[in-house]
């Protein structure tokens, strides 16, 4: 079986060492010292590691089952589902009127990373149900915020997000579901909601879903698209549960991976479901839930990478097979393990200086949603709009990418289910395509984000990497291997920007074929501004006399590996860019 440990030392060097967060003028922040944070993350580790990860391969061996209209989920899970209740780690960042520790969104998503490399699955019915808790903390009544939050802050109620349909995915402006106005005020929402991660489970007293429906006679596509509140059984005034609502779940996937979520078919007959916000407008709200969720997919692709990259590491250690050609390291014995080989090593390398840049990359973002919301900072909102689809496609194509990595070290027991690191990857693939599949965000990316008021987002990050550049372009143990790096990355990548607006307007379909090359361009050159800044971190807390000498002088060493062999990776998509739409659009579609 797998085993895991919490990266505390690390998330604890990216709040403190890279972003400093105890010293940002962010409301929250001057709470967040090294104490207080490292007593959080050592208990958001031990639960991960004592009671999540052990329930991994229960999980997927067990899966969901469907029974009488009831979802039972795998063993141990409702008794670890209350553990995490009772220990507040679904409540860390929600609003202490509501029952919440009323923390920075940035210490949640630091202690929920631990968590999802345990167990995915099991994450993620806490996490769906920290959406809904944001959607409806940001767009519902007062009265809805009473009725609910306190009940999912707890997860005693858990949440959901209802969008997708049989025949609508991407174009939710097809969507059939309706909700018909009723006397009261209430709507009867009938319809088809399919893959509806935790729809049904056995762990909550009730289910909160949100649902996207239109109502009879509003705008078409998506401009009639409202959010309603459809809860599983009914709540009473006073906020005991009442009738059992028309909802139901008619059937449990079987998937690939995260087999200990259930992921459901939902049917509403006439269900009682309540407005969120105003009619027709159910999108604004239904995105906030998207967004907060997109950041949380992207954690889960790095987050599997790191579970995988754990195990690949001990099997790399202990696995005896041939000799270091350079002469046995262990004559001794039959053969020297597989890390001396160089091949081994190219690959964890790979994997450990990806995750710990999507690391330092995903909790920068988490800080600027911080800022966006505590400063009210409209640049913090555009940068962290324009990197979101960056977060959540690049991470979780890298991500799962390396897991199959991790399950390369161990050759053909990486195969064998007995070993486990198949897990990592089944589970890591969902993260590419849920939440708007990668090829969508990069769409986002281009066809929305890089515009997005008149472009200003993104000629602010350029003008962030420059700054960084010039201000320590005097620094010479940067400059070679970071900085110039750097600053080649990021030409390319302003090429590519130009191409897109030179003949964008004129061929769109140019920049439309050269949009997932960019997303991948882009997340390059973000790990490589995180990597330049963690370098000089790393060195100012060697010059500062700090005692860990081995872990800072690795962490330079690991970046100077993702500087030289993957951040280049930039001249090849650029290359790719500028080919344009022919190539691509050569056939026609009956010649496929």
């Amino acid at each position: 079986m797998p085993s895991f440990t919490a990266p505390t030392k690390d998330l604890l060097f990216v709040l403190h060492d890279l972003l400093k967060v105890e010293t940002q003028d962010i409301p929250g922040f001057a709470e967040l010292d090294r104490d207080f944070t490292s007593a959080v993350l050592e208990e958001a580790g031990k639960m991960a590691a004592d009671v999540l990860a052990p329930l991994n391969t229960v999980g997927d061996v067990e899966g969901c089952r469907l029974e009488n209209g009831i979802v039972r989920t795998p063993t141990g899970f409702k008794e670890a589902f209350a553990q995490m209740r009772e220990g507040g780690w679904t409540a860390i960042d929600c609003d202490p009127d509501y029952g919440g520790q009323g923390l920075p969104y940035v210490m949640h998503t630091a202690a929920q990373e631990p968590m999802v490399s345990a167990n995915m699955a099991f994450n993620m019915y806490q996490g769906l149900t920290h959406g809904a808790y944001s959607a409806i903390y940001f767009h519902g009544s007062d009265d809805q915020k009473r009725t609910y939050l306190p009940k999912l802050v707890s997860c005693e109620w858990t949440g959901t997000m209802n969008l997708t349909e049989p025949h609508c995915g991407t174009d939710l402006g097809l969507m059939r579901t309706k909700a018909v106005p009723q006397d009261d005020g209430t709507y009867k929402v009938s319809g088809q909601k399919i893959f509806i991660s935790a729809g049904e489970h056995d762990m909550a007293e009730n289910i909160i879903h949100l649902v996207l429906a239109k109502i009879p006679g509003g705008p078409e596509g998506i401009k009639g698209v409202s959010l309603f509140i459809v809860p599983k059984f009914l709540v009473n005034a006073d906020g005991s549960l009442g009738a059992r609502n028309g909802v139901s779940c008619g059937k449990v996937e079987e998937k690939m991976g995260i087999h200990g979520n259930a992921t459901c078919v939902m049917n509403y007959d006439e269900a009682t479901g309540y407005l969120v916000g105003e009619e027709h407008k159910g999108m604004r709200a239904m995105f906030t839930m998207m967004n907060e969720a997109r950041l949380g997919v992207g954690l889960q692709g790095y987050a599997q990478a790191e579970a995988a990259y754990q195990n690949a590491l001990t099997y790399a250690k202990d696995r005896l097979q041939g000799r270091d050609v350079t002469g046995a390291k262990y004559p001794e014995k039959a053969a020297d393990p597989i890390i001396v080989h160089p091949d081994i090593r190219r690959n964890l390398m790979d994997q450990k200086s990806f995750v710990e840049g999507a690391r330092a990359f995903t909790l920068w973002g988490a800080s600027l949603i911080d800022r966006a919301h505590k400063c009210d900072d409209a640049a913090a909102d555009g940068l962290i709009s324009l990197l979101t689809p960056v977060i959540k496609g690049f991470l979780t194509d890298k991500g799962f990418e390396m897991t199959v990595a991790a399950q390369q070290v161990y050759g053909g027991h990486g195969y064998i289910e007995e070993w486990g690191m198949s897990q990592f990857a089944r589970d890591a693939r969902i993260a590419m395509i849920y939440e708007g599949a990668n090829g969508i965000q990069a769409l986002d990316l281009v066809g929305r984000k890089l515009a997005l008021d008149g472009g200003k987002h993104v000629m602010a990050f350029f003008d962030m990497v420059k700054t960084f550049i010039k201000e320590n372009e005097d620094n010479a143990a940067l400059k070679a291997d970071f900085l110039d790096p750097l600053k080649a990355a990021s030409k390319d990548l302003q090429a590519a920007g130009m191409f897109f607006m030179q003949s964008g307007m004129k061929a769109p379909n140019d920049a439309l074929a050269g949009s997932y090359d960019f997303m991948h361009m882009m997340g390059h050159v973000c790990l490589g501004l995180m990597w330049a800044r963690m370098a000089r971190a790393a060195m100012e807390a060697l010059e500062n006399g700090a005692t860990d000498t081995a872990f800072y002088e690795t962490k330079i060493a690991t970046g100077r590996y993702y500087m030289a062999r993957q951040l280049p990776a930039t001249a090849m998509h650029l290359a790719r860019i500028m080919t344009g739409a022919n190539t691509v659009m050569a056939l026609e579609a009956a010649n496929f």
